[in-house]
């Protein structure tokens, strides 16, 4: 272990690299290994793999589940022990914050809106929103009063291409600050689908029970690579946790306006397929959620009636415990 003076500062890392996604990912363990203490891992089956690997290691949850406890968004309350029936939305809650967003930005009740995610990053976003746009051109005839938003990456140049390009798409755009998870979800809440590409925003999008299409382009090049080293059939996190193809991926070379028109009318229009979606929403926060259930309780147990053990369900609070029960145990060992 890199820490070998009880004196020494306690090295950690949070959130580990995708080294599960990757041939041969593993070995980066052995190298973290040499100056990380303790890794804190934010996907339920990183902290095993890396404690195989002689890393030690421990699931904190997921950040977005102190989103949704924040925002309410699933109906969750991760300072209560009891959440598995709190876990289901309050549908007249979501309705509400979607009929604001839609006052608020002069939306008709009636219009059908679709929330558009290009990215962060300014290459993402100039590869892939112009995909988007000509997307919904292909649907626009079988979308009554269509009006689109965007959550806008918090970066200058981001903000000024967005600009740019909105201004000649023939449909009302509405561009709000990505940077707001209070507006983000409510343009989730008054949509009727997304598109996006993958990343945290689709794990954002199925926590807000919207049904979307991950969209992906990358230069041949990367293509290929990926192809060659990865080892994961599925690149959106939801998928990925479930096992399944809940969420369209329409990646690479398929990743064509007209292919992503064809998926974005099924989510859109049948009902089967919607419902997987958001049907799976429960599941992902199960799966998410159950592993710092059965950790807080120990945190609960040692705290006892402390002010902090109302709040030991919290992934940023699991995750600073943990930091101070690693180095408690390192010190006592030390000592003895």
């Amino acid at each position: 272990m890199y820490n070998q003076k009880v004196d020494s500062p306690l090295h950690v890392h949070y959130v580990a690299p995708s080294f599960w996604a990757w041939k041969g990912g593993e070995s980066r363990l052995s190298k973290l290994h040499n100056f990380v203490d303790h890794m804190l891992c934010i996907l339920p089956f990183e902290d095993e793999i890396c404690r195989l690997h002689g890393l030690p290691a421990t699931y904190v949850g997921h950040p977005l589940l102190d989103d949704a406890a924040g925002l309410n968004v699933a109906g969750t309350s991760l300072q209560h022990k009891n959440v598995d029936s709190e876990l289901s939305p309050d549908m007249s809650m979501r309705q509400r914050s979607g009929e604001a967003f839609s006052l608020e930005h002069g939306l008709s009740s009636d219009a059908t809106i679709l929330t558009m995610l290009p990215g962060s990053r300014m290459q993402e976003v100039a590869r892939m929103l112009p995909i988007f746009f000509r997307t919904v051109q292909h649907l626009s005839h079988t979308l009554n009063d269509l009006s689109l938003v965007i959550p806008v990456a918090p970066h200058r140049d981001v903000r000024t291409y967005v600009e740019n390009v909105v201004r000649s798409v023939p449909f009302p755009v509405v561009l709000i600050p990505g940077g707001s998870l209070e507006k983000r979800y409510g343009a989730f809440n008054a949509s009727k689908a997304a598109l996006c590409t993958s990343g945290t925003a689709v794990m954002e999008l199925m926590l807000a029970k919207l049904p979307c299409v991950v969209a992906y382009q990358a230069h041949f090049l990367t293509e290929c690579f990926i192809h060659l080293r990865k080892k994961i059939n599925f690149i959106s996190l939801p998928n990925i946790l479930l096992d399944s193809p809940i969420v369209p991926e329409i990646l690479f070379r398929a990743c064509t306006d007209k292919n992503l028109a064809a998926k974005l009318s099924e989510v859109i229009f049948n009902d089967e397929v919607r419902q997987l979606q958001v049907g799976s929403a429960e599941r992902m926060l199960q799966v998410l959620y159950e592993p710092i259930k059965r950790q807080g309780n120990l945190f609960a147990e040692e705290l006892g009636d402390s002010g902090l053990s109302s709040d030991v369900y919290s992934p940023s609070t699991i995750a600073a415990l943990t930091v101070l029960y690693t180095d408690k145990h390192r010190r006592m060992v030390h000592r003895n």
